[in-house]
């Protein structure tokens, strides 16, 4: 009886915190969390999909990774921690008889953040290895340019709503006859710490 009461009064010291998307996501909010101390929220990684920040059912497909920077009274706000194509939705994109090409690049952005950006092309044909290389070459160069050109958020932004993505595809296509291209996966390398060290500067 006693354990039983302990349990309940833990649950009952916490309170309840809502999480918001970043502005550059429209501050939409992904839920509600509870904890008995704000600090301890710091660090957390939120999970969400895009559907969820958008309300547009065709990107159900992409999840979308937040984690919570700071907490201004019950409010728990994000920064974008990275993104990944749903295993079933990858799986859908592979056909027989064709080619796909891959290619993982870190980057750092305008303002100093570093990410790990995997991006990804389906060929309508099975191409050359020499195809793949130049394919591999115009995804390098166009996620290095937009990655020192644009801010995290901007980024962020032109990676999942597709635009990084259609930019590859239009050059790419020139290489070879392409079915899909899309930033399959990303994510943040700058730590919470560094993070959190960037943010008071900035506020500095």
């Amino acid at each position: 009886m006693s354990s039983r009461r302990r349990i309940r009064d833990k649950w009952r010291s916490k309170a309840w915190y809502t999480v918001l998307a970043p502005p550059y996501f429209g501050n939409v909010e992904l839920g509600a969390i509870p904890a008995d101390e704000p600090e301890k929220l710091v660090g957390r990684v939120i999970d969400s999909t895009l559907y969820d920040v958008t309300n547009d059912f065709a990107h159900q497909y992409l999840k979308m990774h937040f984690q919570i920077l700071e907490v201004d009274g019950k409010t728990a706000k994000t920064i974008f921690k990275g993104h990944e194509y749903s295993r079933d939705y990858l799986r859908s994109l592979v056909r027989r008889r064709t080619t796909k090409v891959d290619g993982i690049f870190e980057v750092k952005t305008k303002d100093g953040y570093k990410l790990r950006v995997a991006v990804a092309a389906f060929t309508l044909v099975r191409i050359r290895t020499s195809q793949e290389r130049e394919i591999r070459a115009i995804m390098k160069k166009i996620i290095k340019e937009k990655a020192s050109a644009l801010t995290l958020d901007q980024f962020a932004q032109e990676m999942v709503l597709g635009k990084i993505a259609s930019d590859i595809y239009n050059e790419a296509k020139k290489i070879a006859p392409l079915r899909h291209v899309g930033v399959r996966k990303s994510k943040l390398l700058t730590q919470i710490s560094q993070l959190i060290s960037q943010k008071v500067k900035k506020a500095a």
